[in-house]
């Protein structure tokens, strides 16, 4: 899974299709365009309008040989939309250049490039775009042609206005970049993310499904397996009189009674019915924990019931992402626990609460507030590289199963059991992290009834 999710944070650089950069040129140059007629036409600004239209013309051939040379498919890789970026930017800067530099309102489009890149592409390429930016813009500075009316008058702004324009183009690149990369680095993590979880739910999905299907297989198979030993020991009546033939037959009886006893085990394993969808708390509870029982911490499982809460252990629903959920709670709490992992239980008419406590380290202060974001590194010192280089600490897991578990109406928080401050020898027992699960019982606990009645045992 985690290189699934590598493999599509590599790939957003090249979500950017060819044909959408190509469409906004064609909306650029249509502006310019008429920004060009309108100066020219009504409001007598005497420049070269063949000079501007060549390079007016310099984003039609570009734009025509795109659309000529590729198809409308076609997803540029990072370096070609860098480049593509780095074009439009000179297109610009170069008609700028010939109708008054940052004297021109229209100067302020020169961000939209810088822009584009801090939004679809890495940092390394945006930062390239923007420096050709900044460096372009200090040229217009000192290298441009005036605007002049027809009648001779020069239309400049003040050096002060002209410098303050500067910084402030200068600073947008800067912000506008850093904000726009801000921004689309968390909406592709939270893509990727949720990609993530929809592989983990689907994959728990397909794991309760496999028992009903091996149920069903059970039962459809059961029939042309009674026919096979049923023919097969007629058949080896019949032979008494052929030995050899007639061991044949008792061999197929035979492996039809072993087909018989493995789909039956394979049933009883995974049989669809009312017990895979509704089970005590804490043996669903056990049941997630199961697979990290044996890797050298000790987990406890503790059951109470709270004030308001019936003596009664409640039967929840046994929801596949819960399952997985609490799983990714309990190997996190395992994996920075220094002995003990304690697994909390306890209940009342209107919730249910679960809580996963361990005796480590605990969350940092510091990101205590952000615990359940996408790859967010949340409890791993360089300490806890040097003995855990294997664990990649990105918060994925805590996402998921924070995502998981309020598909199922949960609220989580997470906390730490004891101040960071605090020596080794000064922790109390559970002085690590702890995560609380609530559920509204409405959501989560099985009616009364849901398991069936009991029925009478005959022979």
């Amino acid at each position: 899974m985690t290189a699934t999710v590598h493999s599509t944070r590599q790939s957003h650089s090249e979500w950017v299709r060819l044909r959408t950069l190509v469409n906004l040129r064609w909306a650029a140059v249509f502006g310019q365009i008429v920004a060009i007629g309108a100066a020219w036409v009504y409001f007598d600004i005497a420049f070269d309008v063949t000079l501007c239209l060549l390079i007016v013309g310099a984003t039609v051939v570009a734009n025509l040989l795109a659309m000529l040379q590729f198809p409308e498919n076609r997803r540029l890789s990072e370096t070609e939309a860098m480049l593509t970026l780095v074009f439009d930017t000179a297109q610009l800067s170069l008609l700028l250049a010939v109708t008054g530099g940052l004297d021109n309102p229209f100067a302020l489009l020169i961000l939209a490039p810088t822009t584009i890149a801090a939004t679809a592409l890495h940092t390394r390429p945006t930062l390239i775009v923007g420096f050709v930016t900044i460096v372009l813009v200090t040229l217009l500075a000192f290298f441009n042609e005036p605007l002049v009316l027809r009648d001779g008058t020069v239309l400049a702004v003040p050096q002060i206005f002209e410098f303050g324009l500067w910084i402030a183009i200068v600073i947008g690149v800067v912000f506008l970049g850093l904000y726009a990369r801000r921004v689309s680095s968390e909406i592709h993590s939270m893509g990727d993310a949720l990609f993530a979880t929809q592989m983990a739910l689907s994959r728990e999905q397909k794991l309760t499904d496999l028992g009903g299907v091996v149920a069903a297989a059970a039962h459809e198979l059961g029939t042309p397996l009674a026919t096979i030993k049923l023919v097969s020991t007629e058949l080896a009546d019949e032979l008494g009189d052929r030995p050899e033939l007639r061991e044949d037959a008792l061999l197929i009886r035979q492996q039809a009674d072993r087909c018989r006893d493995i789909l039956r085990g394979m049933g009883r394993a995974g049989k669809d019915d009312k017990h895979l969808r509704v089970a005590p708390l804490m043996a669903v509870l056990r049941e997630a924990a199961e697979p990290h029982v044996g890797r050298g911490k000790t987990i406890l499982f503790e059951a109470a019931p709270a004030v308001g809460g019936g003596e009664r252990q409640p039967s929840i629903i046994r929801y596949p992402e819960l399952i997985h959920a609490l799983r990714n709670l309990v190997q996190n709490a395992v994996d920075f626990a220094r002995e003990t992992v304690w697994v909390e239980a306890e209940w009342t008419d209107d919730s249910v609460t679960v809580r996963v406590v361990d005796d480590g380290p605990g969350y940092p202060a510091g990101v205590l507030g952000r615990i359940g974001d996408p790859f967010l590194s949340a409890r791993k010192g360089d300490a806890d590289r040097g003995k855990r280089p294997e664990y990649e600490g990105m918060g994925l897991g805590l996402f998921i199963a924070k995502t998981l578990l309020e598909r199922t109406g949960a609220t989580l928080s997470f906390a730490n059991g004891t101040a960071p401050f605090l020596r080794g020898t000064e922790y109390p027992g559970r002085s690590g992290a702890v995560v609380e699960v609530v559920w509204p019982a409405g959501r989560i606990v099985a009616p009364d009834g849901a398991l069936g009645e009991n029925q009478p045992i005959t022979r």
